[in-house]
């Protein structure tokens, strides 16, 4: 991995989570925004790229990994001479992976971005926003994260299986815009015949249905709703209150912004964990929108380990779960023991 932001750490912590050994090229200036979670599970050695003896160095490491994850814009690395090209010459196996916002190529390949550019431009943050109000950044989730180093990860996976008939390495392109549409295709497939609206007063799972969307409570906090299919939406009803007329015509766009007024004054009148308490048990699909630190307290999570308290920090727990080599929470330990294990020295 050579050290970046955004969502090449994050790919290099799932692997290594699934016990991948991860050495980090580490700039020498260090690590600018220093994470325990997301920098979890590495091998660290500080390596100056500008300098031909550490150019050197990275060339004789790289001939004897399996994978290599990159997040400089492109052309970056074949200036210095570890561009794919000729990396996999010396290393035919390898699988370079090149994960950016943009991609490789296209008019804005070479642009700097984030993720709200990002997802902006792959159509996504369009479909978040209010009703009377402008989209809403998802934080760095869905593109980054979803968009970015899942399909990363999915990808290098994916490589390494075929790798294992063919022997053969390659370059994966992973760009944050393509990995987010791709996201993006139950929502763009049933919009494009007019299955589903993305217009945010008519959007089913955009905050407009009555039925799926958050209120606010009596206390300040809210209430997650998302009572889709009838039997649900019928529960939802029925317990909290409301007018009987309510459980017909539910998918009627014309009755959603005065029937979510009517719910919003109807949730209003109870705390968050009140409502939580009366749905309890129930398959309304309700819940309550819990911050991080009460996600932490979480009954649910707890049951099933889902944050790790690890030397004093929350971690989130490996993912997915596998029944016969399960993931391990790994500390970032300092590279010189690997390069020994890999018989290498800097």
């Amino acid at each position: 991995e050579l050290m970046g932001l955004g969502p090449a750490p994050h790919c290099a912590m799932l692997l290594a989570d699934l016990g991948a050994e991860v050495l980090r090229f580490e700039r020498p200036e260090g690590n600018p925004f220093p994470n325990p979670i997301i920098d979890r599970g590495r091998h660290v050695v500080t390596v100056d790229l500008k300098n031909p003896d550490d150019r050197a160095f990275c060339l004789s490491t790289i001939e004897k990994v399996d994978v290599l994850i990159e997040g400089y814009r492109p052309g970056v690395m074949e200036r210095l001479g570890l561009g794919p090209e000729e990396l996999l010459k010396t290393n035919p196996r390898l699988i370079y992976t090149r994960l950016t916002g943009w991609g490789q190529d296209g008019p804005l390949a070479l642009r700097a971005g984030h993720d709200i550019n990002y997802i902006a431009i792959a159509g996504a943050l369009a479909s978040v926003r209010p009703v009377d109000g402008v989209p809403v950044p998802p934080l760095n989730l869905v593109g980054d994260y979803g968009g970015g180093s899942l399909f990363a990860a999915f990808g290098i996976m994916a490589a390494l299986w075929e790798r294992e008939r063919s022997g053969k390495g390659q370059v994966i392109d992973a760009a944050v815009v393509d990995g987010t549409a791709a996201l993006m295709g139950l929502v763009s497939g049933l919009a494009s015949h007019g299955g589903l609206s993305l217009a945010p007063d008519k959007s089913l799972m955009g905050g407009a249905a009555p039925f799926y969307r958050c209120y606010r409570c009596a206390d300040g906090r809210d209430l997650s709703v998302g009572a889709l299919e009838p039997q649900f939406y019928r529960e939802l009803i029925q317990k909290c209150g409301a007018p009987a007329d309510f459980l017909e015509h539910q998918l009627d766009t014309r009755n959603w912004r005065s029937r979510s007024a009517e719910l919003a004054a109807i949730f209003a009148t109870k705390t968050r964990d009140e409502w939580a308490a009366i749905y309890a048990g129930s398959d309304a699909c309700v819940a309550p929108v819990l911050t991080l630190e009460e996600a932490l307290e979480n009954e649910h999570l707890k049951a099933r380990g889902t944050y790790i308290d690890d030397a004093g920090a929350q971690h989130c727990a490996p993912a997915p779960r596998f029944s016969r080599t399960p993931g391990k929470i790994r500390p970032t330990l300092d590279g010189a023991e690997l390069l020994r294990d890999w018989g290498l020295q800097q």
